[in-house]
């Protein structure tokens, strides 16, 4: 209710205008220091506002650079992981081959003819 007297350029009574009459000098003194403190008031409010406001607006700046850097971030660790598999299937089938037989070649080897025996025993 104060706060709106003051803004509308109206005088608010205050207990010593009650106590001594309208037109005393405490009460003239005590509703100009009225006056000025409120005005400090708002001052420091509007101030600590535009602080908030500002900090409100700069971590909304940054939020967008944060989210593409955790973005990144995860899809370098999914490509680090899928190159991970990748070189545990290729370490897998490497084990696998050199288990059937010595060192992977890639042509199937050819028998030779004078290599090969005939079946019925004669020669």
């Amino acid at each position: 209710m104060l706060l709106r007297l003051l803004l509308n350029g109206e005088r608010p009574l205050s207990v010593f205008s009650l106590q001594e009459g309208p037109d005393s000098e405490e009460t003239k003194q005590s509703t100009a220091d009225m006056t000025v403190f409120v005005q400090n008031l708002l001052q420091q409010m509007q101030s600590r506002f535009h602080q908030m406001s500002e900090s409100i607006v700069s971590k909304n700046i940054l939020f967008p650079l944060t989210c593409i850097a955790i973005f990144n971030f995860i899809a370098l660790d999914e490509m680090g992981s899928r190159i991970d598999e990748l070189e545990q299937s290729i370490n897998e089938l490497k084990t696998e081959m050199g288990a059937e037989g010595g060192s992977p070649s890639p042509l199937p080897s050819k028998s030779k003819p004078e290599d090969a025996k005939p079946e019925d025993g004669s020669a």
